[in-house]
């Protein structure tokens, strides 16, 4: 894949970003306040997504086993 496309196409979504959500229109200091609130919670649900989806799948696996006859669980 060519680079220089690549890199056409992640100025192409940034710029997407910055008019999706008005950064376009703010002051540096502004777009570095909004761009970390951003990331910190994009991060925080990543975070929560690795800790927490795990053991939801795995207590739903338990769940819907000994509902459909599978005595047989996951061990800890």
């Amino acid at each position: 894949m060519d680079f220089k496309r690549v890199k056409e196409y992640f100025a192409w979504l940034y710029y997407q970003y910055q008019i999706i959500t008005c950064c376009a229109v703010m002051e540096p200091w502004e777009q570095s306040m909004f761009n970390t609130i951003i990331l910190t919670i994009v991060a925080m649900v990543v975070y929560t997504a690795y800790v927490f989806i795990p053991i939801h799948i795995r207590l739903a696996w338990e769940f819907f086993s000994k509902i459909c006859g599978y005595d047989s669980s996951i061990s800890n």
